[in-house]
């Protein structure tokens, strides 16, 4: 048992090294209430066994697991690694595997990114800067980490978010920052979830369903990014999961774990935020950052009722594009029209509002328009892009959601 213990300890502790280090979170206790054991955390849980030479809990830890989840293979290689430590001495995890060694390195990766999210403390003290306003209608929305292989959902609290679960997630082979078709990358911006499909129209590789995303978006147009096929799905029905970096793009989560958002997921409502590393914030400092920019929307429309073009087009940007026009075009092409009418009218509602991951200071806001002039009356879906420029925010695209 003290070969056991001796070799064991090291796989663990280096993963537990490897998850703290750098990360500047407070640990979780060393368990949690075993009610509310997710297989993460018996999986983790049975590591931290190992580390406080609770042999046979670890033991006794990791075949529960594998008996509701036989298809979790990183917990097949922690338990072998356990049992072949009996004999011989293991300096790493799968060290006495003759699995392929792309393999190997994936579930050690798998173990590391598992052991580095369940220490991770996530509380209602601050919230993803992204997230400055919901929509009635969007009862949640969904903030992915790429870096921490992590899926936050939040719920719509009065147009505030309110933190609910988080899941290990799969992002592209190649990481993030998706630009072309076939890059295996996985794009970052604001998204949507914009159909459902369901398992039974799949092929076992997406698991028990998916839901695609819209990328690319106008912004990812407008920068030349290409591709498609962009969901969020599930894994083989031979996988419970898969390493941190293993999809084509897509977001991958566990069948069981899919499962529990896909109640959450609204198609052509849900927002779905894709980071590289999500950016925290106080209360305090989303609520500011929110009426920053809606007192610019606010501005914007007061601003095209009073009919002053100048003040109007004050509010685009000299890189504005859209539907087609650069902002000299899209300026002749308001003036023109303005000109005709005696008064003008504008009503915005459902309005969802979000910070685009990035380092630019760029938002885009959702809102349902109703128009009416002296001439004309409709009413419709529009999306602005708004880019802070000094101290301004300013319009760089505007169309048709």
């Amino acid at each position: 048992m003290d070969r056991l213990f001796s070799a064991a300890v090291t796989f663990a502790a280096f993963c537990l090294s490897m998850a703290a280090w750098g990360m500047g979170e407070s640990p979780r206790p060393a368990a949690v209430h075993a009610a509310a054991e997710t297989p993460e955390a018996q999986l983790v849980n049975g590591l931290l066994d190992v580390v406080h030479n609770r042999l046979d809990s670890a033991l006794g830890r990791i075949d529960r697991l594998l008996q509701s989840n036989p298809n979790f293979r990183l917990a097949h290689l922690v338990k072998g690694d356990i049992l072949l430590a009996r004999t011989r001495s293991i300096a790493t995890l799968g060290g006495g595997s003759d699995a392929p060694t792309e393999r190997l390195e994936g579930l050690r990766e798998e173990a590391v990114a598992r052991v580095r999210r369940f220490r991770q403390v996530v509380t209602g003290e601050k919230l993803p800067a992204y997230l400055l306003q919901l929509d009635a209608k969007q009862k949640y929305a969904v903030v992915v980490d790429a870096e921490r292989s992590t899926l936050y959902v939040f719920e719509n609290r009065q147009g505030t978010p309110r933190y609910l679960a988080d899941y290990y997630i799969s992002i592209g082979r190649n990481g993030v920052r998706k630009a072309a078709e076939g890059d295996r990358r996985t794009p970052l911006g604001v998204y949507q979830v914009v159909a459902s499909l369901p398992k039974e129209k799949l092929a076992d590789f997406y698991g028990d369903g998916a839901f695609p995303i819209n990328y690319p978006n106008e912004w990812d147009r407008r920068h030349g990014r290409k591709g498609h096929g962009i969901w969020l799905h599930g894994t083989p029905s031979d996988t419970y999961s898969r390493p941190p970096m293993a999809s084509d793009g897509c977001i991958v989560l566990s069948n069981q774990d899919l499962r529990n958002l896909t109640a959450r997921l609204q198609v052509g409502s849900t927002p779905v935020v894709i980071a590289e590393r999500v950016e925290w914030v106080d209360p305090a400092s989303l609520r500011a950052s929110r009426k920053d920019l809606l007192s610019a929307v606010e501005s914007w429309r007061k601003d095209w009722e009073s009919r002053d073009m100048g003040r109007y087009l004050g509010h685009y940007s000299a890189k504005f594009s859209g539907n087609g026009l650069d902002f000299k075009q899209w300026a002749k092409q308001k003036q023109q029209v303005n000109q005709a009418k005696r008064w003008i009218k504008i009503r915005i509602g459902e309005m969802g509002a979000f910070l685009y991951p990035g380092r630019e200071q760029l938002a885009v806001v959702d809102f349902v328009q109703d128009y009416a002039s002296s001439n004309l009356s409709q009413r419709g879906h529009k999306r602005q892009y708004w880019l802070k420029e000094g101290s301004r925010w300013k319009i760089v695209y505007e169309g048709a959601a």
